[in-house]
């Protein structure tokens, strides 16, 4: 039998010959990676193994020394409330000594990071993309860098995996890097210090931030992509003014009042601010250096209690209050995005099938804001423009993407196929573009061009064929390509 790196070997001068090609009018035909990125890609490894020995130091030295937060439910994922809000949720135990001890950590790390951080190794002047991946992200990924580069964005790109085992020669190798992207190991790094705690899943971003090549970065869930050139956020007020932009969740604050004391800060009202949505970031670490720091100390105790102190289980609980959290406690500016995230799908016969949030432009946003003009609070003014697809569940991987129809974003309920983004209208209208249309096309293109050739669909078959199938019944005979 044909073994998956043979096969891989075969296809792959084909697709690279047509790599580009095929690609057509999506605009990647016109987007060439820089011939070089000296200093972007190339950083000694030896400058983040000395950081990491440093900073694991402190992370351990300051572990929250006392029994986790006790659950005693789930708070409600309620939506935000910029008038009458409901009352903060209290649902964690805590003992009055465990609460001390906790304070205690915090306060020294906070200190220890205030007098003497350790240093991240970046590029100076350096701006790019950074995002986490592996396993069946990695189709998805390649889908949303796709959408990047039709942006015109010449942004390069750092993919952060978790272990060696999630390297996958061939995309990391030849078609990440044909589109500005780079594979880089976390675990390289991070298993270079003996006993070093195990990093998964949502502790993974603020490790990539901080291990990222670039001084300003836009971090970008693998599933979310701009559909607005995004070198825009970096030269334009807020970014410009606070170097660290962050966008709202659908939901009101779950933190506990438990957090507040342990980071000595008041609790503040529940009308003050949305939950956040940290499926893109734009921070600077330069100047946010500290926050960083502290997001990442939130993050390597989260599982067993900052997680829990942040959000009591509700919906997203993990490291999306994280940042703002870290900025709030250190003092240090930020901007988070006051227009109200926008939910996108189809109708059912239950009402909205969603699969994707809609992210709004941060300029437009603050313009607003600074003339009092907060829509959240019930102004009329225009709607700032769309800016991020947020498509997050579920996953429009062309292995999975057509099963499971009941959560499925192409069928209707009586299991005939749908546009995925048909509401709200005043939305899709704001578009400047079809733009689940070109999706749909860099989906079927990874499908086709791509189908034996990741890991996770080794033992796939018919992914082509199937969001062929989906093109034809929704687009007619239209050549994706021209898209």
């Amino acid at each position: 039998m044909m073994t998956r790196k043979l096969r891989v070997l075969i296809v792959s001068s084909l697709v690279i010959a047509t790599l580009w090609y095929l690609s057509g009018g999506t605009g990647l035909r016109e987007y060439h990676p820089p011939k070089a990125l000296p200093g972007t890609y190339h950083r000694n490894a030896t400058e983040h193994i000395h950081f990491w020995r440093q900073f694991q130091t402190l992370l351990m030295e300051h572990e929250p020394k006392c029994a986790p937060p006790r659950r005693l439910g789930n708070a409600p994922s309620s939506g935000f409330k910029a008038s009458d809000p409901d009352p903060r949720p209290k649902l964690l135990k805590m003992t009055t000594s465990d609460v001390l001890r906790m304070k205690k950590a915090h306060i020294e790390f906070v200190d220890a990071i205030t007098t003497d951080p350790p240093q991240l190794a970046y590029t100076p002047g350096t701006r790019g993309i950074v995002t986490t991946a592996g396993g069946a992200y990695l189709p998805v990924l390649v889908i949303s860098l796709r959408m990047l580069r039709r942006t015109g964005s010449h942004l390069p790109m750092e993919v952060f995996l978790a272990t060696r085992d999630e390297y996958e020669e061939y995309i990391c190798d030849t078609v990440l890097p044909s589109l500005g992207a780079k594979c880089t190991v976390l675990s390289d790094v991070l298993d270079a210090i003996p006993k070093s705690n195990k990093i998964q899943k949502y502790q993974l971003k603020p490790f990539a931030m901080i291990f990222s090549s670039f001084e300003e970065i836009l971090f970008l869930d693998a599933d979310a992509f701009p559909i607005v050139k995004p070198e825009l956020l970096f030269e334009k007020a807020p970014f410009k003014n606070t170097k660290f932009v962050t966008w709202p969740d659908f939901w009101a604050s779950t933190a506990s009042p438990f957090y507040y004391e342990i980071s000595s800060q008041q609790v503040p009202p529940m009308e003050s601010r949305q939950s956040t949505e940290s499926g893109e970031v734009v921070i600077s670490k330069k100047t946010h250096l500290r926050t960083l720091l502290l997001a990442t100390y939130y993050n390597f105790w989260g599982p067993t209690h900052y997680y829990r102190l942040f959000t009591q289980g509700a919906a997203g609980e993990g490291d999306k209050e994280t940042f703002i959290a870290a900025a709030t406690a250190l003092g240090e500016p930020f901007y988070q995005v006051s227009e109200r995230i926008c939910a996108m799908g189809h109708r059912t016969a239950s009402g909205l099938a969603g699969s994707a949030m809609a992210q709004f432009d941060p300029i437009e946003d603050y313009k607003l804001t600074q003339q009092g003009e907060w829509r959240v609070n019930g102004s009329e003014a225009t709607q700032p423009r769309p800016f991020f697809i947020h498509a997050n569940f579920p996953k429009f991987n062309p292995a999975t993407v057509f099963q499971q129809q009941s959560v499925n974003p192409a069928f209707l309920d009586d299991g005939n196929y749908t546009r995925a983004w048909t509401i709200p209208e005043e939305m899709i209208e704001a578009f400047p573009v079809d733009v689940e249309k070109q999706f749909w096309a860099d989906i079927l293109w990874t499908g086709c061009e791509l189908e034996t050739t990741f890991e996770s669909w080794e033992n796939k078959t018919g992914i082509c064929n199937g969001v062929r199938k989906y093109w034809k019944a929704m687009f007619g005979p239209e050549d994706p390509a021209t898209v």
